[in-house]
């Protein structure tokens, strides 16, 4: 994210001497993408930020994937996935059930009450949606309060954990990238500047506050998902300090908290493609979400989605509040996925083409992740298939 920020205590000049109130040295560190190429933060701590005294490997939770095959679009409902208490010992970081992946993304769910162990991804930047509730992001760069509704960006490799606060469970959405993910370019000036037609602003995003520092000189463990003989793996470092030791940063990477409710959504008079409402992009995938607006305004549109067949995608819909009027009847609730993969035409369901005639107002919320390979079912995917979905436009199945 091409928008500069500055917290804590940095020297005047960068690779420069910074000195602690006793006169011995703060550590400097770049924390920079596409190797000292593009964007970057200088980030100084008390502590030598590349010691450990011990790493053993990290066990995964099941990473596996198979193919969706036979060819069908499929109706996932994660809320099935934490459907007990479970959520109550379960943390945003080592309780993923891996739902849907390819070899540039995967997606999975969590419901959490419990605090996460330190971690950081060094495949891939996170974007996490939060469906409901609420928590405290803590990072290397400060904190971040996050809630219903945010999008929180986490740079690739940046420590942090999730603390869940209040008496609910902090339900996410995780998308993992093996790449960065941006705001779109096309809402970008050649400078980083999000443009005058971008559905959102630099206003409407929320950096860390702090610095966050912690005193606690014992050894602490850190986890890091990193790439591995099978493409990914994981490894439990010891670090002889704590890493949240940062007394101030400035730059230009950072992760910040972005709220679905402030994206301004783009309509026409008639049904705009889902690109209009695309909000981040990385190598291989895009993310748009569908927020209540109002529909086409011309006196013949049908505001529910034309058929298509997105022949170069597989589409996922994440429906995480109101009423998604063109997946009535179909069993699509608050929690649900539908997968519609590409080689399949989808479109509404059977008399949602009809009924959405004179519609003025949508209300509805769902984050949606497009692809360009095939995506492949998870362990939790599978888990949490209702397995009738891709009759539900002909009303009969198999042998019916």
């Amino acid at each position: 994210m091409a928008y500069y920020r500055q917290l804590g205590s940095i020297p005047p000049k960068r690779h420069t001497q910074h000195r602690t109130p006793e006169g011995g040295l703060y550590y400097e560190e770049l924390m920079g993408e596409e190797g000292f190429s593009s964007d970057s933060s200088l980030l100084y701590h008390r502590g030598i930020p590349s010691a450990v005294v011990n790493a053993v490997p990290w066990e995964l939770p099941d990473q596996s994937l198979v193919p969706n095959h036979p060819l069908l679009p499929r109706h996932l409902k994660l809320h099935e996935l934490f459907a007990g208490q479970e959520w109550k010992s379960a943390d945003v970081v080592g309780s993923r059930r891996l739902v849907l992946g390819n070899g540039d993304v995967r997606i999975s769910y969590v419901a959490a009450g419990a605090p996460s162990e330190l971690y950081r991804n060094g495949l891939g930047d996170e974007c996490v949606y939060v469906e409901s509730g609420s928590g405290t992001v803590e990072t290397v760069f400060g904190s971040l309060e996050v809630g219903r509704g945010d999008y929180v960006i986490i740079p690739r490799a940046t420590t942090h954990r999730w603390v869940p606060t209040g008496d609910e469970p902090l339900r996410a959405y995780c998308i993992e990238a093996n790449s960065h993910i941006t705001p779109v370019k096309r809402f970008l000036s050649k400078y980083g500047q999000l443009l005058e037609h971008a559905p959102y602003c630099e206003r409407d995003l929320r950096g860390p506050v702090g610095p966050l520092l912690v005193d606690d000189a014992g050894d602490v463990d850190v986890l890091v998902k990193h790439r591995g003989p099978n493409g990914i793996a994981g490894t439990r470092y010891t670090v002889p300090h704590h890493p949240f030791d940062v007394v101030g940063w400035d730059g230009c990477l950072y992760p910040y908290a972005f709220n679905i409710s402030d994206y301004e959504p783009i309509t026409g008079r008639i049904h705009q493609p889902p690109p209009a409402h695309q909000v981040f992009e990385g190598n291989g995938f895009v993310i748009c979400n569908f927020v209540p607006r109002k529909v086409d305004y011309h006196p013949l549109s049908i505001p529910v989605p034309y058929y298509h067949s997105n022949v170069d995608s597989d589409e996922v819909m994440f429906y995480c509040g109101g009423d998604y009027a063109a997946r009535k009847g179909s069993g699509i609730a608050q929690g649900s996925i539908s997968l519609h993969p590409g080689g399949h035409t989808h479109g509404p369901q059977p008399g949602a083409y009809e009924r959405s005639i004179g519609a003025e107002f949508f209300d509805e919320l769902a984050v949606m992740v497009d692809t360009f390979r095939p995506l492949e079912l998870g362990e939790g995917g599978r888990a949490s298939e209702d397995g009738n979905y891709a009759w539900t436009w002909a009303g009969r199945g198999p042998g019916r």
